[in-house]
């Protein structure tokens, strides 16, 4: 099954005449899903006219309780 993926393209199994599952090489499902990257995010990032806007960050500190361990 693996073999025929590869070389003959998508793989059709069925369990009691009900198609359930498709096998296909590693190669197609990558095409198909694409490698996340992140590369969509910084370029959306770099090419923000906002890339000039510069933050405050002002620090606040959380409240805490202790806790029995």
């Amino acid at each position: 099954m693996v073999r025929k993926a590869k070389t003959e393209g998508p793989q059709q199994i069925s369990v009691h005449g009900h198609e359930e599952v498709v096998v296909i090489s590693v190669e197609e499902y990558r095409r198909i899903k694409g490698e996340p990257t992140g590369q969509v995010l910084i370029d959306l990032m770099q090419n923000s006219p906002l890339g000039d806007i510069e933050f405050d960050r002002v620090y606040t500190p959380a409240r805490t309780r202790r806790v029995k361990l």
